[in-house]
């Protein structure tokens, strides 16, 4: 099961929890003057709070899956590039940012792995912890 599909899932779950709990009648004992909220209107505000706890989760999964694709993708790049060890170099991404680290050959394959990261789709830019090997 993919993560898509487990987060809409939850967020099934959790609406269908609060709508369940918005059906239980408590009336506010100090608020005796005011008409208390019928069970559609806690119905409402509960689905209405719990669709935008559903967005924001959605929001910061796929923000964590897109981070994780844009990893993919720079790792698949480096590796098609000949004369470049891409298994001695690690690509972590943050918030579509790349951070490359690792040791090169020379300042010519640091300076490619950099363009080659800088050239994925989705990356907004590249953080170079690249290190020249000394001959």
């Amino acid at each position: 099961m993919n993560t898509r599909t487990r987060m809409q899932l939850l967020a099934l779950f959790a609406a269908g929890s609060v709508m369940l709990a918005a059906g239980c009648d408590q009336r506010n004992a100090s608020n005796t003057t005011a008409t208390p909220p019928t069970t559609a209107d806690k119905m409402a505000n509960s689905a209405n709070n719990a669709g935008d706890k559903t967005a924001n989760a959605a929001h910061k999964a796929g923000d964590k899956v897109d981070d994780a694709a844009i990893t993919t993708k720079v790792k698949t790049a480096l590796m098609a590039e000949p004369g470049l060890r891409s298994l001695e170099i690690n690509v972590d991404t943050r918030d579509n940012i790349v951070t490359l680290n690792g040791t090169v050959d020379s300042q010519e394959k640091k300076q490619r792995a950099m363009q080659i990261a800088q050239g994925v789709e989705g990356v907004k830019s590249v953080s170079d912890n690249l290190v020249v090997k000394s001959s």
